[in-house]
């Protein structure tokens, strides 16, 4: 009989259990002793070997092998390798050695970086690994929570974090903190019941007989059994579905790599084309192979990714000094499009903690309660009577605000408490000195009208009251208080006492101080703001006036699951707000934005939140308290859970594909001359300039030193005053393509004239070579100086501090005077003493470059 009254209640709750009866009375009275002792050592560990541990799965890391065998697909890798074994091959050890030393330097500078990511991330994991309190062989243990395994009984109190999901066979006044599955800042109630049930229940709802994995328990205590860990638990099932969605390629790689196909394919006709017409015309196919490796190196854009990679890292540097973590390179260059910002409510917006916004009295008179403020007397006693009516060691983050903003009645000790129930949402504590005793209660207003008694206007006006409290986005609790006798005894329930109604208490988890301002920049900025949670309406709205979020439309989950996905696509221009959404439709969400072309960062830091970070092409994750699935699926972590350092990031975002696009733009124009210089000899029978130690040198050294430079370049004036570049918008448009091919015809004219004639005053093919090589080097300077800003004038560009620029500038003049006058270094390079009076031939031809490009730049503008 117990057992159908217990099944009736969870119907009533809208439960539908099976009941296990096949075995009769007395088995489940077995079963219960059983349970009752939990598991023993031995079951517990073959349970473990066969089911694995409680923990989610990691993705593998890839060993120093593989990181090496990656690195080494690359063709610029290639292209070296081959040049160092035909310089092997014709006996010149020297200049194979420096071209390995140059693949191994790539090698080992993706392998650093990519193991010291993974240490950060390793350690971020371990910041969240609870132990839980179980009962096996009938003695309670302390066991680390990868142990936990199904079948195990758990002990769970106040403060503890729920190790594994598990049915309760025994609870006292359980409250569960569900916020990081759910969304859902207040706790919910949990009650054990009598049977065993075997249904999906969904996270979230009062009155559950399950408890959570990751969820806190925050008040009571209970014993649960184990029904499933790892990845069969809720948490487990999140991360799996992590799995199946598929990363998009970044849109920067994608073209990146058409377009070093496309010179690959350019470039490698254009070698065999040097290679047969060299040895054919000039014998020597050894020499012949060396001078068409040097023409593929000098086309082929290598530095394109290897400046990409060197930017990323340098991008995922300068945003971790703001406290942000970069899980995928991919973000930063996301980041400097991003359209919209989809922002979860509870531990995003608001600090994840009750305060107390609001005390009423009965007579409706209302006081807004702020940090530091002084209480008035009359309000002031209602907040003392809320605190009794509280834990006195609180772990219910609303009791925790009474505490924090009053404390109880001094003098008085906690004599009984009542616990709240289904029947009843509310809670009483009675308080005595020893001759006298008072009670005090909180709960639902509902429930408060009912102890007190309250019926007709009286009652009318305290829901009347509660409505505009909740209207503003509070939790709202009522309270009570009644006299006892000293010495009498206690009521057996709560309706027992002459309950005298106190007053209204609204609880609101507060906005975070930083969250208005950067909702304003963003705004600045082009970039939308939509609020995603699990929260109801009339608080989300209310939270997402404080913070700033345009006015539009409240979409709640029960209405956006009755939408088709071309109504969700009419609806979200102007929504907002949505509020008490599901996990799946977070995800939904995030996915019809992305088809409407929005680029969309999502953040978040619940389990709830992990498929929609994943999905998003920025996700954010909260490192403090977020959880271990939601920052494996994000693409970046705030380690202090700042929103305000969404902003930061968004604003080193804009200024990192800026100044990567400077650069590439740089690359392209740097490549028509060393390409020119290398292709122009053979056609008209000029000294060879560049062999493969030249190319190496300016391509493996020159350039990424360069791209140091546009990578510490500041920001542009209007970096977040203007709208998110379009998520199709090319990484070179027509415009810059064109751009770059004139700075480089340009350079190319100028070293070319001079290579040109530098034979007719007497130089010989080495110091041709040597003079033309120190030509096109100042010349790369003056590229590099005009593709500093496109917006800023000459003067003001060189005023502007570059911290790399004067590291480059020196070590680049001393490695050219190196070459040039060192006989060692003029002997691997080919090089000969140059007469005096030509020595100012290359700054006074880059001088010229300079001025003649700025010229065309401000013509540009």
């Amino acid at each position: 009989m117990i057992h159908v009254m217990a099944a009736r209640g969870l119907r009533a709750h809208g439960f539908a259990p099976t009941i296990q009866t096949a075995c009769g009375a007395r088995q489940m009275m077995h079963d219960l002793n059983t349970r009752a002792r939990g598991l023993s050592r031995n079951e517990a560990a073959a349970r473990l070997a066969a089911e694995g541990p409680n923990e989610l799965p990691r993705a593998r890391r890839r060993n120093p092998f593989r990181l090496v065998l990656d690195v080494l697909r690359e063709p610029m890798l290639a292209l070296l390798l081959g040049a160092g074994v035909v310089y092997l091959a014709l006996g010149d050890a020297g200049e194979a050695l420096i071209l390995l030393a140059f693949a191994c330097l790539s090698v080992t500078i993706t392998v650093v970086q990519e193991a010291r990511t993974e240490r950060v991330l390793e350690a971020l994991r371990d910041l969240t690994s609870p132990r839980a309190l179980v009962i096996r062989d009938g003695a309670r243990q302390r066991i680390a929570g990868r142990e936990v395994v199904r079948g195990d009984l758990l002990v769970l109190s106040e403060g503890d974090r729920v190790p594994a999901d598990a049915q309760l066979t025994e609870a006292e006044a359980l409250m569960a903190d569900e916020s990081l599955l759910t969304g859902e800042a207040v706790p919910v109630r949990k009650r054990a019941v009598d049977v065993l049930v075997e249904t999906a229940l969904r996270p979230g709802g009062e009155d559950q007989p399950f408890v959570y994995s990751g969820s806190l328990i925050v008040g009571g205590s209970a014993l649960a059994e184990v029904t499933a860990t790892g990845a069969q638990s809720e948490i487990g099932k999140i991360g799996a579905s992590l799995g199946m969605l598929e990363l998009e390629t970044p849109h920067l790689q994608r073209q990146m790599r058409k377009l070093v196909l496309v010179f690959a394919v350019l470039g490698g006709a254009v070698s065999l084309a040097v290679v047969l017409l060299y040895g054919m015309l000039r014998g020597g196919w050894l020499e012949a192979s060396l001078a068409g490796i040097a023409v593929g190196m000098s086309m082929l854009p290598e530095e394109f990714p290897v400046v990409l990679a060197v930017f990323m890292a340098m991008g995922a540097w300068r945003i971790s000094q703001a406290r942000v973590l970069t899980r995928r390179a991919s973000a930063i260059e996301a980041l400097g499009a991003a359209s919209v910002l989809c922002t979860d409510k509870t531990g995003t917006l608001t600090e994840n903690r009750m305060t107390i916004a609001a005390l009423q009295l009965p007579d409706g008179a209302t006081f807004l309660a702020t940090p530091g403020a002084a209480l008035p007397p009359d309000y002031a006693a209602l907040a003392s009577a809320g605190s009794a009516a509280s834990a006195p060691q609180p772990f219910d983050p609303m009791e925790r605000a009474f505490h924090a903003l009053a404390a109880p009645p001094p003098g008085e000790s906690l004599v009984r408490s009542y616990a709240l129930g289904p029947e009843l949402l509310a809670m009483t504590q009675i308080w005595g000195n020893g001759t006298a005793r008072r009670a005090f209660a909180k709960g639902a207003p509902e429930a408060i009208a009912d102890l007190c008694a309250l019926s007709g206007q009286d009652r009318d006006d305290l829901h009347a009251r509660a409505d505009a409290l909740a209207a503003a986005g509070l939790r709202v609790l009522g309270l009570a208080t009644a006299e006892c006798d000293g010495d009498g005894d206690l009521p057996d329930a709560q309706s027992g006492f002459d309950f005298r109604f106190l007053g209204l208490v609204g609880l609101a988890d507060p906005l975070r101080a930083t969250v208005p301002a950067a909702v304003a920049e963003c705004r600045n900025a082009g970039i939308r703001v939509i609020m995603i949670t699990g929260d109801y309406p009339a608080t989300a709205l209310a939270i997402a006036e404080a913070a700033g979020i345009a006015e539009g439309r409240v979409v709640s989950g029960d209405e956006l699951a009755t939408m088709r996905d071309e109504e969700l696509a009419v609806a979200l221009p102007e929504t907002t707000v949505f509020a008490r959404i599901l996990p799946e439709q977070k995800l939904r969400i995030v996915t019809a934005l992305k088809a409407a072309g929005a680029i969309v960062a999502m953040t978040g830091d619940g389990v709830n939140d992990a498929p929609s970070l994943k999905a998003a092409h920025i996700g954010v994750a909260m490192g403090g308290r977020g959880t271990d699935v939601a920052r494996e699926a994000a693409a970046i972590v705030l380690l202090d859970d700042d929103f305000g350092s969404i902003v930061h990031t968004v604003r080193l975002g804009r200024r990192i594909n800026d100044n990567l696009r400077k650069a590439m733009r740089f690359i392209m124009a740097v490549h028509v001359p060393i390409a020119g210089l290398a292709l122009m000899p053979l056609l008209f029978g000029l000294p060879l300039i560049f062999g493969p130690v030249h190319v190496a040198f300016l391509e493996m050294v020159i350039d990424p030193v360069c791209s140091l430079v546009f990578e510490a370049e500041r920001e542009e004036r209007d970096v977040m005053r203007r709208p998110p570049r379009r998520a199709s918008e090319p990484l070179f448009s027509p415009a810059s393509m064109l751009w770059a091919a004139a700075q480089g015809m340009l350079a190319f004219a100028v070293a070319g004239a001079v290579l040109w004639f530098a034979p007719g005053f007497g130089l010989d093919a080495a110091q041709v070579r040597a003079l033309t090589f120190a030509t096109l080097v100042l010349a790369i300077i003056a590229l590099i100086l005009v593709n500093r800003t496109g917006s800023a004038s000459p003067l003001a560009a060189m005023t502007r501090p570059n911290r790399a620029l004067g590291a480059v500038l020196p070590l680049v003049a001393a490695v050219l005077a190196l070459v040039l006058f060192w006989p060692p270094a003029q002997a691997l390079f080919g090089f000969a003493p140059l007469p005096v009076k030509m020595l100012a031939l290359p700054p006074l031809s880059g001088l010229a470059l300079l001025l003649a490009l700025e010229a065309v730049k401000a013509l540009r503008r």
